[in-house]
């Protein structure tokens, strides 16, 4: 059913990922499908890395341990924005494309009232993308 699965991973707060991470890793062995972890960075030093390069080699020792972990195949796949924050949606709608998803799965909050001013992430990606998204809680 499942070719690819799109993982967006924040590694400065990755232990609030880990029903996403499971459920993701789930999948990809139900499917017996690869997982892309995108990790999204500025050029300007962070408190996870100085250089994109820098957060690409931490992004990749994510996936090793994931891949590990839980006893399946994955790459990682690290892009740039220029402010992180803002650009977030546009370069996870982009990263789809890029790495050829048919499924992403991504963490997301529990829905309070900025949401209706604001949309999620999840929501936005959801509702903008080709792929068939699961936003998973907690």
């Amino acid at each position: 059913m499942f070719t690819r699965i799109m993982t967006p991973v924040d590694l400065a707060h990755k232990d609030e990922l880990e029903r996403a991470l499971k459920c993701s890793a789930d999948l990809a062995r139900h499917y017996d499908v690869p997982v892309v972890y995108v990790g999204v960075t500025s050029e300007q030093p962070s408190s996870i890395a100085h250089t994109p390069r820098e957060y690409a080699g931490k992004l990749e020792e994510f996936v090793s341990e994931q891949t590990d972990k839980h006893g399946i195949k994955g790459s990682a796949h690290a892009m740039e924005a220029h402010d992180p924050t803002t650009d977030l949606d546009d370069t996870l709608l982009k990263a789809v494309d890029e790495v050829g998803a048919d499924l992403v799965v991504m963490a997301s909050h529990v829905p309070n009232i900025l949401d209706y001013i604001w949309p999620s992430n999840g929501g936005k990606i959801a509702e903008h993308s080709k792929a068939s998204v699961m936003v998973v809680r907690g």
